[in-house]
């Protein structure tokens, strides 16, 4: 058995300085603050007060550490992952971007060998079911009409480990799509979208749970069309993910929707591309090539938006700068994003029972130490 000890835990109930938590056998075993005595015996790590928090939970990432998860061999697909973990991820669904289908196959083929190993928690396949009118970062020429056989195919590719599917309800027959998704327990996630307020509601109503990087690829509410940010904001039932870099989305946007929303119905995710982690310079997206300038990556052909460079840690401290109390920033990295997936009784907060996923954060927030099922990939100076 390990106890950390001395640390400033960041619990679902609140946070407890003075705190401890034992771990054995890769599972958290007991946390106690400094009125509960603590196991006897044990192998004991004094922290000296720093922060103790969940591992975080990634719904959308596409790659970093120069990779992506799209064209990614297995050797390369787990360098993304260290990266991701170094970070603080200790959780992650690999996002395929919209493609040839029978690319999309292919990767999601090689993502499912992935996740059998434990490297990853599942897929998350954005698209091919999305609006071309609001294509954002993805290849609108690959996007397909809502279609039982190709959802089939995209299932039998991902052997059971398709998490979440990125839809867009306007489409012809996404309704039904939805409803199939969701009854092979797949996650659906409402994104680039042109949808407005009530086909949105009706989505909600055939099962969609998520919304994919609000604000992003979609228009904004209007006075006299409230339009599917609105319908997702207001409805209880239904997780946004919200991109916390500060380029996606004004911090005080952000710290509105918590507001609104409530940690419990917010996912912060990176939709971290091949730079995070890699600095500036030039990379691919597909076909279309990348220019990352001062971490932010633009289409050279457009100069639009190429996804993010984003790590967890630095949207957590975005987040926390941007006013938003650290407990809710920790639930939405952490517990939110869990429950989304299914993963709740697994991973996501310092709870006796669940995976021992935590990470020790110095006075500045900065990840200082990595566990993993209870072994450190990154012990804490």
């Amino acid at each position: 058995m390990t106890v950390l000890s001395d640390a400033t835990l960041v619990l679902p109930v609140g946070v407890v300085q003075g705190g401890w938590v034992a771990v054995a056998d890769g599972r958290i075993t007991a946390v106690g603050g400094p009125e509960r005595s603590r196991p006897r015996d044990p192998d004991v790590v004094d922290l000296g007060g720093c922060w103790v928090v969940p591992g975080f939970v990634d719904l959308h990432v596409h790659g970093g550490g120069g990779e992506c998860y799209d064209d990614a061999g297995p050797e390369t697909i787990g360098a993304i992952s260290s990266l991701h973990r170094a970070h603080g991820t200790t959780t992650a669904l690999a996002s395929l971007a919209t493609a040839p289908l029978d690319e999309m196959l292919r990767a999601a083929g090689i993502l499912a060998d992935r996740v059998d190993s434990g490297a990853l928690a599942g897929i998350h396949a954005e698209g091919p079911f999305l609006s071309p009118a609001h294509a954002g970062e993805q290849d609108p020429a690959a996007m397909l009409v809502p279609d039982p056989d190709v959802l089939s195919r995209l299932l039998d590719a991902c052997r059971g480990h398709l998490r979440v599917l990125t839809v867009a309800p306007e489409l012809p027959g996404a309704l039904e799509l939805v409803k199939r998704a969701v009854d092979q327990d797949v996650a659906v996630s409402i994104g680039h979208t042109g949808a407005g307020y009530e086909r949105t509601l009706s989505a909600i109503e055939a099962g969609a749970t998520l919304a994919t990087h609000l604000f992003h690829a979609q228009p904004g509410p209007q006075q006299r069309e409230p339009g599917a940010v609105a319908a997702l904001l207001e409805h209880p039932d239904v997780v946004v993910q919200l991109i916390a870099d500060g380029i996606h989305l004004h911090d005080a946007l952000l710290a509105m929707v918590f507001r609104l929303c409530g940690s419990d119905r917010v996912a912060l995710v990176t939709n971290a591309m091949a730079a995070a982690g890699a600095g500036d310079g030039r990379y691919t997206l597909g076909t279309r090539e990348v220019e990352v300038r001062g971490g932010v990556a633009l289409f050279k052909d457009t100069g639009t938006l190429a996804g993010s460079t984003l790590t967890q840690d630095a949207a957590l401290r975005r987040a926390v700068d941007a006013g938003v109390p650290l407990l809710d920033v920790v639930t939405a990295l952490s517990a939110t994003p869990a429950r989304a997936i299914g993963l709740g009784g697994r991973v996501g907060a310092l709870v006796p029972g669940l995976a021992a996923d935590l990470l020790v954060l110095g006075p500045r927030l900065e990840v200082d130490g990595v566990m993993v099922g209870g072994s450190w990939l990154r012990a804490p100076h």
